[in-house]
């Protein structure tokens, strides 16, 4: 399984954002996907199935790509899928499990593109609490 590649270069200020504020399963992410994968057949195949978005392999979504940006100070990690059997009302049925899923201090935010494209932003959020 080839490396995501990412749809914009990521800057040095956002590459010192995440270096401070991702959050483990974000690193964790965007690693395993910007890597060669052996024995898996599509990239974060496990996750989609456990959040009940892959209901069999031709109907899961594709990761195509990922980028990386500052979202209102936060590091936000976008997941960049090709979803043309999973419907944006799914994908919203499901936002409170994904936030359940890769958190803690994960926000998500699921905006859709065009032609059946869907982006999930995970944004960190454990600097953004009030304690």
């Amino acid at each position: 399984l080839k490396p995501i590649p990412y749809s914009q270069s990521t800057s040095p200020e956002i590459i010192a954002l995440r270096e401070e504020k991702a959050t483990p399963t974000q690193d964790q992410i965007r690693k395993d996907v910007t890597r060669y994968r052996y024995g898996q057949e599509a990239h974060l195949d496990d996750s989609l199935e456990r959040l009940g978005l892959s209901p069999s392999d031709e109907d899961r979504p594709v990761l195509v790509a990922i980028r990386e940006e500052n979202i209102e100070g936060n590091y936000g990690l976008i997941l960049e899928f090709d979803s043309p059997f999973i419907t944006l009302e799914t994908w919203q049925d499901k936002k409170e499990k994904i936030t359940k899923f890769f958190g803690p201090d994960i926000t998500v935010r699921i905006d859709p593109k065009e032609d059946n494209e869907i982006d999930i932003f995970l944004i960190s959020s454990s600097q953004t609490q009030e304690g």
